[in-house]
């Protein structure tokens, strides 16, 4: 959706402009990550429909008591929602999450019709429009996960290494994320996909760090990737590093740490955008199957999936045409897209603290 930060220009064209949602941005100090379900009545979906537009207002109202604190929210859609909200067309590659069992390691798929990412510099900013957000909904919607994560020391994960260091930057950034001619009726949105996933640190912390660093791809207190004469295939950063014609495919992660150390919780929340979710599904079945198949990797015997979503981010031009009845003329505006972002670039290591990073640690 729109943040209390500048926009950013992405693309110079001659074609009409649309404006993206607030997908790139610096990794905040916190962050909440909201999935719902969609009652099937009418009511209900009109509801869903009028809260597209009000997003912008509530961000107003909650984020101007300290701009400092970088308050953005962004929504995105799955699949059947989409259909039952918006009908046709629909965006090319929008599909339900593809769950994967391979072994005992399981990438499972969950229910969940919309995703707010929610993140600030101060967690009471994100409580406030998470709060306000449901007031809005009502009975329209049913809570499926949520869940409030933070970032850990140095940008590090609870398994103890730097998280999100490959993460593009800038218009690398941009150009990984937002899609643009290849569909260009839903340019300057981007697709998203999200796990939540659970570590047995016990398990974990009994490896030597050596060990530890052949299983991530890197060296734990430097954040140094290993040479590739001592690195496994197996090692994460190796098999969620995807090329094609020669050319690396990145995403952008925005991961971030959660955890009950009273209940003995620990674990990582996965999300990542990316212009396409062939890149995604295509590290998940190199983590899970293996590349070749059996070469899985490691990570998995210590972190659990335990939720899986697809999830279609549209431009903030196309959310400002819905109305409660259904979608504006002008809501699938082809053009070059301009994106919501906050004014300073994000750092190298911005976009992720954990295992969920799925190309993170390359």
């Amino acid at each position: 959706m729109m943040s209390n930060a500048d926009s950013v220009r992405g693309e110079e064209a001659n074609a009409s402009r649309v404006t993206s949602q607030a997908v790139v941005v610096p990794l905040p100090s916190n962050t909440i990550f909201l999935v719902v379900t969609i009652n099937p009545d009418a009511e209900s979906l009109a509801s869903v429909r009028s809260l597209c537009g009000d997003i912008p207002k509530l961000l107003r109202a909650v984020g101007f008591r300290d701009p400092e604190a970088n308050l953005s929210c962004m929504i995105a859609f799955g699949s059947e929602a989409w259909d039952r909200l918006f009908g046709h067309p629909r965006p090319a590659e929008l599909h339900p999450f593809k769950e994967i069992r391979a072994g005992s390691r399981h990438a499972v798929a969950t229910s969940g019709d919309l995703l707010f990412h929610i993140r600030a510099e101060r967690e009471d900013f994100c409580f406030e429009l998470a709060t306000q957000i449901m007031i809005k909904l009502g009975s329209s919607v049913v809570p499926a996960d949520e869940v409030h994560g933070f970032r850990f020391f140095d940008a590090r994960d609870l398994l103890g290494f730097v998280d999100g260091t490959e993460n593009p930057v800038n218009q690398e950034a941009i150009d990984s994320v937002l899609i643009g001619e290849e569909d260009p009726g839903f340019a300057g949105g981007s697709y998203v996909i999200v796990q939540k996933y659970l570590h047995d640190m016990a398990g974990w912390n009994a490896l030597p760090t050596e060990v530890q660093e052949r299983i991530i791809g890197r060296t734990k207190l430097s954040d140094v990737e290993l040479d590739d004469a001592v690195k496994p295939t197996s090692a994460h950063n190796a098999l969620t590093t995807i090329v094609e014609n020669g050319k690396e495919i990145k995403i952008l992660r925005a991961n971030m740490a959660f955890g009950q150390p009273g209940h003995g919780e620990f674990g990582t929340y996965f999300i990542g955008y990316s212009r396409s979710p062939r890149t995604i599904e295509q590290m998940l079945e190199n983590m899970f199957i293996g590349r070749p198949p059996g070469n899985y990797d490691r990570l998995l015997d210590f972190s659990r999936a335990v939720t899986g979503n697809l999830f279609f981010v549209p431009s903030q031009s196309f959310l400002d045409a819905v109305t409660p009845e259904g979608t504006g003329a002008a809501m699938a505006t082809a053009g070059t897209p301009e994106t919501n972002s906050s004014p300073a670039a994000p750092k190298a290591n911005d976009g992720s603290l954990g295992i969920g990073s799925l190309k993170g640690k390359s």
